[in-house]
């Protein structure tokens, strides 16, 4: 049961960070919800696809197929999130006064909304896929289906729980801030998913690793704990890092943040 509520929490929980910042980072905008949400059930059949075929995908291309799959989601998600944050920049002053008026609607963003779809629909299907993946395969260790069912609607019911606490949070921003925040949120979301596509092609030697470990910091912060699964998917937190994530990541974070200020 435990090993099931683990897998279920950790995977929920990183889904639930990102459709939480999408949420709260378009609160008032009206017309997002709908794309996200969406975006989240289109993920959640996906998931069941993606995990249906996970064999296949993994022994493609010589076992590498998972890790360059997880590139390409994240690598695709990383560019929407960098031009949502950039139309939020460009927009937001526009945006916060229209909001004020009740019913008000946003004549220019149809491309944003519909990058909000793909966004929650990546998130929700990589992690819904590999929970799936990873309980057909703790099921295969003699464990009582009725204590995975236990264990997985637990940690389902915590990592949602989390994800609306975090909601709840980001929501009270005032909304002369609530751009900034997200924004800034977003940008370091975008970067940490860039470093993670660098990670996965660094793991099959699609990419160079420049050197195989800067630091390790698991001593302070393992990658396991909750704090260390929280920034993971915030920013891309690694205790073990190699040369080329810190690149891409630094990378990404400075093309991004160019781009924000200057639209």
């Amino acid at each position: 049961m435990l090993s099931a509520l683990i897998i279920v929490f950790r995977e929920v929980l990183e889904m639930s960070i990102i459709l939480g910042l999408l949420f709260a980072a378009t609160k008032d905008v009206v017309g997002c919800k709908k794309w996200i949400i969406s975006g989240a059930g289109l993920g959640l059949l996906g998931a069941f696809v993606f995990a249906l075929f996970m064999d296949e995908i993994e022994s493609s291309m010589d076992g590498d197929g998972e890790f360059v799959f997880n590139a390409v989601i994240l690598s695709i998600a990383s560019i929407l999130l960098a031009w949502t944050v950039v139309w939020m920049s460009k927009h937001g002053r526009d945006m916060s006064i229209r909001l004020k008026q009740a019913g008000a609607s946003v004549a220019e963003g149809d491309m944003p909304m519909k990058s909000l779809l793909v966004l929650s629909m990546a998130a929700v299907m990589r992690e819904g896929g590999e929970a799936v993946f990873f309980l057909f395969g703790a099921m295969q260790m003699d464990t009582e289906a009725s204590e995975m069912l236990t264990g997985g609607l637990i940690g389902l019911l915590a990592g949602v729980l989390f994800g609306f606490a975090l909601y709840q949070g980001l929501v009270r921003i005032p909304m002369k801030y609530v751009f900034n925040v997200m924004g800034t949120l977003l940008i370091l979301l975008a970067a940490g998913m860039a470093s993670q596509a660098a990670s996965n092609l660094v793991l099959v030697n699609m990419l160079p690793a420049i050197t195989d470990m800067l630091w390790d910091s698991s001593f302070i912060l393992s990658d396991e704990s909750l704090l260390g699964e929280i920034l993971h998917v915030l920013m891309g937190y690694d205790s073990q890092p190699s040369g080329m994530q810190m690149i891409v990541f630094v990378l990404t974070l400075g093309i991004v943040t160019y781009l924000y200020r200057k639209a």
